[in-house]
């Protein structure tokens, strides 16, 4: 399943430490390490925090080919804040590195002969209204090739038209419940919020092969044409929230493209993330083999 990953890398800066993320590089490291060959298209800074990236992402077995290097913009950076639960907030300045791949002619032909089964993109990096270009146009060039939308809406940074555009390429959308209650609310869906109702509205729009709804702890929500699934979580021992929807959605996609039922996916998905924001860092180290022993110790989290 050759995928390949669009958008941010940045560094999550805590108040005493930093640690390499971007949800489309904290993606491509879990489904890397899931067996899936996944490229990253991005760009970093001529600086330190460039080049330290680079070296992690060779260290987590990741691809370079595709990472620019743009001097006249520093590397991202996501200033992290977290609540008492765990979960973060963050500040992101901008514009970054990431803002300025410089899309030619020659980058569009080479990514476009390639043979890619999915394209993954959030809505971060797609603000940037040349980085939206070149995902429309890999849409529109890449026969056959489907979108995974990872909306990971961040404060000042989205609009509803974006998201709507965005939603419209993608196969797959996965935002979280918060996420789905704004969305309703922007677009007229009335006072009365359901996770079947959204879905359902969502999906009549525009027509993805599925959408998943992330409850945290609580697990998902999935609908997969027309049923609708609620999947439990895990009991939450959260250490840090930061990458764990990352993780759910690379586990989402490889167990989706390898067509298993979307109650087994959505377990194993909630299996990682909460293995996941368990960990310090947005890509601690785990294994298939402890997700494989969580889901069996939980049991199937069916509902």
């Amino acid at each position: 399943m050759p995928i390949l990953s669009v958008g941010e890398i940045l560094w999550d800066v805590f108040p005493d430490e930093e640690h390499l993320g971007g949800a489309p590089l904290n993606f491509s490291a879990a489904l890397q390490r899931l067996g899936d060959p996944v490229v990253l298209a991005t760009a970093v800074g001529a600086d330190a925090r460039g080049e330290r990236a680079l070296q992690r992402m060779r260290a987590l077995g990741l691809s370079t080919e595709l990472v620019q290097v743009a001097p006249a913009q520093a590397t991202g950076t996501a200033l992290v804040s977290k609540d008492p639960l765990g979960n973060a907030s963050f500040v992101i300045p901008r514009p970054a590195a990431f803002d300025a791949l410089a899309v030619d002619e020659a980058l569009l032909s080479r990514l476009c002969l390639r043979s890619w089964d999915w394209i993954y993109f959030g809505t971060l990096a797609q603000t940037q209204a040349s980085n939206e270009a070149l995902l429309q146009q890999l849409m529109a060039g890449i026969p056959g090739v489907q979108g995974f939308y990872d909306m990971n809406l961040r404060a000042g940074h989205w609009d509803l038209e974006l998201v709507q555009r965005l939603s419209a390429l993608a196969a797959v959308i996965k935002l979280n419940e918060s996420e789905a209650e704004t969305l309703l609310r922007l677009t007229g869906g009335g006072a009365a919020f359901s996770l079947e109702g959204f879905c359902r509205q969502w999906s009549a729009t525009y027509n993805p092969q599925a959408i998943c709804v992330t409850l945290g702890s609580q697990g998902c929500a999935v609908l997969s044409g027309d049923d609708f699934h609620m999947v439990a979580g895990f009991p939450s021992g959260a250490v840090d929230t930061v990458g764990a929807g990352d993780a759910f959605a690379a586990a989402f996609l490889h167990g989706l493209h390898r067509q298993w039922p979307i109650p087994r996916l959505a377990h194993f998905a909630n299996a990682l993330g909460a293995i996941v924001a368990g960990r310090a860092g947005a890509i601690p180290d785990w294994s298939v083999a402890e997700i494989e022993a969580l889901m069996a110790r939980e049991g199937t989290g069916c509902r």
